[in-house]
Formats: structure tokens, sequence, C-alpha cells
């Protein structure tokens, strides 16, 4: 199945001179959202990750279906102020401005397997963002590795 007609693209959102990528017309077709999870799991199952981490927040609708799929845990990033208890921050550069993101202590433990997941990878400053707090998470984490 040619997932291509199910991802939108919308000239100038969030604002002019970018492209958003919108996968709403995929999720809300439930053939395809078979197969493009179905075609995800296969990427990530060789690589045996303990844990996917979804960055907020359509990296959620990816990451849950794909963490019960792939018998693994599952880690939020989210933006300031919208997870409970202590959390580690990182802030960094959009093409269209700065953002922070943050992640509970002591979810990760060194030596798990993880994998980042986001629904779309614009400049990449998002996925280096969040991959940069999972790293600085596991280890300041006291827990041990399942």
């Amino acid at each position: 199945m040619d997932l291509k007609p199910y991802i939108r693209q919308i000239p100038g959102f969030p604002k002019r001179g970018i492209v958003f990528y919108d996968v709403a017309p995929l999720l809300a077709c439930a053939d395809a959202w078979q197969v493009a999870l179905g075609r995800l799991a296969r990427q990530l199952f060789p690589h045996a990750p303990d844990v996917l981490v979804g960055i907020e927040s359509r990296g959620f609708l990816l990451a849950a279906p794909l963490a019960l799929k792939l018998g693994c845990g599952l880690v939020m990033v989210r933006k300031p102020g919208k997870l409970p208890g202590p959390c580690l921050g990182h802030d960094y550069a959009l093409e269209y401005g700065t953002d922070r993101l943050e992640i509970q202590q002591g979810l990760l433990a060194p030596g798990q397997r993880v994998a980042v997941v986001d629904d779309v990878l614009a400049t990449g400053g998002t996925l280096a963002a969040a991959c940069a707090l999972v790293r600085r998470a596991a280890l300041r984490s006291q827990r041990r590795p399942h």
C-alpha cells in the first residue's frame, strides 16, 4: 500500500516558508494506519528496544501502539510543565524559534536500548534535543536496566 496519499502537505503552517506534513488522514484510515504501524514495527524490531521515547504530541500517537507491538516500555518527552515530579529539561533551536523539552527523571537507565519516535523530521532539531535529553536522563538515573 502506498502511504504517500495519506500524508497531506500543508504549505505555510505553522508559518510562512514551512511545509507541514499532516498525518491526520493516515490516522483516520484504519488500513493505512495498520500498514504504517506494521512497517515501523518491522524497522524497529531488529534493534530490540527496551523503551520507546515518544516526542510530544504526535510522536505519542506512533510510540504508544509501537511499544505495544514491540513489547517494550514507553516514556514521554513533553513541553515544559506537562509532566509531574522531577524532570530534566533541554532548550534547543527550531527552524522557526526556540523550544524546550522535558523528561521525567528515573524512567530510563544506563544500558537500556532506546528508540526515539516522532511523526515528522524537519531539521532534526527536536529529535536531536530529545536524544540529548534521553542520554542525560539515562546517565542521571539510579534505576537498573530491566
